[in-house]
């Protein structure tokens, strides 16, 4: 099982975000992203909300960089860490603009781009952004396999319900011949989008008990990736045998990739908990 971060800073969720993330920035975000790629941390994730209401900010939160730019200046500081979006909304893009935006990020970072995409689930966002609710799910299915069709491809075509496009030139494309789609979402049907057009999965508000008894109905390929959270912050130096038990459980639960928020005072105090987390996830290996 690889560990990957949920980077600090960039996504401030209540009750999920340290006090000191709130006076941080860029630098400091970059200094993490050193030490982690570094250690050999698999991946750093970025979220997107473009609007979100006022009163569910209260709830979801409303601070959600925008990941291509946060991950343009994350390319530059890193060489080998993977930069994952989790999650992007599909229905708030066509796909070909995704192919070409995050294509020219996968070629800006040397080809260490992992698209986390989703259906998404919030009414009010859609409706501000001229997108069409009730058929997210559709929608979702067929803009997937565009991408899958676009995403590394410079003449790509394809030919669906809700998206239609040949005879076009899009460059650059993604440098990986493969670009890692993993798909969000809570329920079994999720799970099968995500196997059926995806390369794979990554739940939320599940817990270990839950997410495996998904895991057990379903028939899951070789080389199939689960992504799965441990939850709330943990603290490798301040409790060490509680991360390391939450990190095992994940992995007890189907884990091949536990996402992980860290608990930390400052930049300084995240870049040690990332040394002391990454101890414990070779000890688990």
């Amino acid at each position: 099982m690889r560990v990957g971060i949920i980077s600090p800073v960039v996504t401030r969720v209540p009750g999920e975000h340290s006090a000191w993330e709130a006076s941080a920035g860029i630098e400091q975000l970059g200094r993490i992203a050193r030490v982690a790629d570094d250690l050999g941390f698999d991946h750093l994730t970025c979220s997107e909300h473009v609007a979100v209401p006022a009163g569910v900010a209260a709830v979801r939160g409303g601070i959600y960089w925008d990941p291509l730019a946060t991950f343009g200046f994350l390319a530059a500081c890193t060489s080998r860490i993977r930069l994952a979006t989790h999650v992007l909304v599909l229905g708030y893009h066509h796909p070909l603009e995704i192919a070409k935006r995050y294509g020219t990020l996968d070629r800006v970072c040397g080809g260490r781009l992992v698209l986390g995409l989703g259906v998404g689930s919030l009414r009010e966002e859609f409706a501000l952004l001229g997108a069409d609710f009730e058929t997210r799910g559709q929608r979702a299915d067929d803009a997937l396999a565009a991408l899958r069709a676009a995403m590394s491809q410079r003449e790509p075509a394809y030919h669906g319900e809700f998206y239609d496009f040949s005879e076009i030139v899009v460059d650059p494309p993604a440098v990986q011949p493969r670009v890692p789609l993993w798909i969000g979402g809570r329920t079994p049907r999720s799970l099968r989008r995500a196997v059926r057009l995806g390369d794979g999965w990554v739940p939320f508000g599940l817990s270990c008990d839950e997410l495996a008894a998904v895991l057990a109905e379903a028939d899951i390929p070789d080389g199939f990736e689960v992504v799965l959270a441990v939850g709330g912050p943990i603290d490798p130096i301040g409790a060490p045998e509680a991360a390391e038990h939450r990190l095992r459980r994940l992995g007890a639960a189907g884990a091949t990739v536990a996402d992980v928020r860290i608990s930390a005072s400052s930049a300084t105090h995240y870049c040690e908990q990332l040394e002391a987390l990454h101890a414990l996830a070779q000890k688990i290996r």
